[in-house]
């Protein structure tokens, strides 16, 4: 996997919402920058974590997708005469 690069809107907006909890939650007021540093540590680990389960998903939607067709082009089957 590509490492995580964010738009400066959404680095921006979860630098706000890492503040936002801090200090609601935890009566700490950080800077930009320390907000910044904690959420670069946490990308890593978290953007892996929802990247893969994002695949899963995928994959399992890809699937019962492909067998929705496999089904479909079953009944579209016409029986031969002949082999009757």
């Amino acid at each position: 996997m590509a490492e995580l690069e964010l738009s400066k809107e959404d680095r921006e907006r979860l630098t706000r919402l890492v503040q936002d909890y801090t200090r609601d939650e935890l009566d700490q007021d950080i800077g930009n920058m320390e907000a910044g540093f904690l959420l670069d540590r946490l990308i890593g680990p978290l953007g892996t974590v929802f990247y893969n389960k994002g695949l899963r998903d995928a994959s399992a939607l890809f699937a019962r997708r492909a067998d929705d067709m496999a089904d479909e082009l079953y009944a579209m089957e016409r029986i031969n005469p002949v082999d009757r």
